[in-house]
């Protein structure tokens, strides 16, 4: 592996922090999430548009970049030192990565250009909040998780040659507004019940069902953006009432299958999360360290006691330590490409260096988020201070793809470290490897 980053990774850093500095500060992250997307649409446009961000990682025959998970790790470093509001995850990591592995040649076509560019956007739709079981990353997805046939969850039926989709998902990326939306759904009923792909073309059916923008919307389809903590991770409500949707793919295709292309999309998602959380955790402590520097206490600046010089050392260690991590899991995720220079080529399948570069980086950006609310002092407990958006990120993200423990454990298990090939080894099994990391 080498660790260099070629000249063409320095500058897609550089043109991207360059404008998310003058395009995306504190006052319009707040401006920009009350608005009824939830992101800054021109913003957005012309990060799509003109920087082509959510095609990084597409192939240029459908209208990306051609770059890989190492260049999308690195974006989503700088999106998140800035908390931008956008649909940069959903879109690029979870709906993306699925159409391109799992879906025909004409859904490809029909739809990876309009996302890679911006006219559209998508998402990953997984019921009950399963979000990090459906993608591997907390444990095997090869459960009932998406319904199991029973009640709950999403059921698909086949009607009149095509599909229809009936049931309800909450802690949906982006839903509210994502133009195209994969769901995962059971179909078989109870006997043989299993998990499949499915495209939706919500349209411009936007908040509360209602069409955005004069569009029309899709029957059936309730889209309801729901209230939480971190405002800068959108999230909606979705309800399916007998909803058309298109299978994804040529043909059905086995449960294993699809589970592995879920897995697969998980280690690029969670590889991505923890490059954003890095970068967030990177631009909290850097307003922490500037703002010791000029608030005084006892006639010196603060951070001159050595004290408070000790605590911020300690997390920039934590902080290298992560970002290392986040690299080294995006590398990994791109995959065998030989003649391929610096950490854009990796090793396909590592195990688990996904899921644990997303703990580290969670852990990392949870600490440097409480500190930077201690050492800023009154004003840094004030919701209204700008150490809150990392402060809710920060917790939000573990919510979300977590907890820490059960992704350590998940990386515990894939990497056989308490079975070998001839069995359990030291009392080996699921349940230890949750124990011992959680002690």
């Amino acid at each position: 592996m080498d660790a260099a980053f070629t000249e063409e990774q320095h500058e897609i850093r550089r043109t991207l922090r360059e404008l998310l500095l003058k395009r995306c500060g504190p006052d319009s992250v707040k401006a920009a999430v009350r608005t009824p997307e939830g992101y800054d649409r021109e913003l957005w446009g012309e990060l799509a548009g003109r920087l082509g961000l959510p095609g990084l990682a597409l192939p240029a025959a459908y209208g990306g970049v051609g770059c890989g998970p190492t260049e999308l790790a690195l974006a989503c470093e700088e999106t998140g030192r800035a908390v931008l509001p956008s649909p940069l995850i959903a879109t690029a990591a979870l709906a993306a990565p699925l159409i391109l592995a799992r879906g025909s040649a004409r859904q490809r076509a029909a739809l990876l250009p309009a996302l890679a560019c911006g006219e559209l956007t998508g998402t990953l739709v997984v019921p009950g909040g399963q979000l990090a079981t459906g993608l591997a990353l907390t444990g095997p997805n090869d459960g009932d998780w998406a319904g199991g046939g029973r009640a709950g969850g999403i059921q698909a039926r086949p009607v009149d040659g095509g599909w229809r989709l009936y049931g309800e998902a909450g802690q949906v990326l982006a839903g509210h507004t994502a133009e195209v939306l994969v769901v995962a759904a059971h179909a078989g009923g109870f006997t043989r019940s299993r998990t499949l792909l499915f495209v939706v073309r919500a349209g411009e059916s936007g908040v509360a069902g209602g069409p955005r923008d004069g569009g029309a919307g899709v029957p059936g389809l309730l889209r309801t953006r729901q209230t939480v903590l971190d405002e800068t991770r959108a999230q909606a409500r979705l309800e399916l009432r007998d909803v058309p949707a298109e299978l994804l793919g040529e043909g059905a295709g086995t449960e294993s299958e699809v589970t592995a292309a879920l897995a697969a999309t998980g280690v690029v998602a969670a590889a991505a999360l923890a490059a954003e959380a890095v970068g967030a955790a990177d631009a909290a402590l850097a307003r922490t360290v500037a703002h010791v520097k000029e608030r005084e206490q006892f006639g010196r600046p603060i951070g001159s006691f050595q004290a408070v010089q000790h605590r911020l050392a300690d997390l920039y260690v934590r902080l290298q330590a992560a970002r290392s991590a986040a690299y080294y899991a995006a590398w990994s995720a791109g995959g065998a490409a030989a003649g391929t220079p610096g950490p854009g080529a990796g090793v396909p399948g590592e195990p688990g260096a996904a899921a644990l570069a997303l703990a580290q980086a969670l852990e990392t950006l949870r600490a440097v988020a409480a500190e930077a609310v201690q050492l800023h002092g009154g004003i840094g407990f004030t919701w209204e201070h700008e150490a809150h958006l990392y402060f809710k990120r920060a917790a939000c993200d573990e919510l979300l793809l977590g907890p820490v423990h059960r992704l350590r454990a998940r990386a515990a298990e894939e990497a056989g470290l308490f079975t070998g090939a001839g069995g359990p080894e030291r009392g080996g099994s699921q349940a230890l490897a949750s124990e011992a990391v959680d002690a």
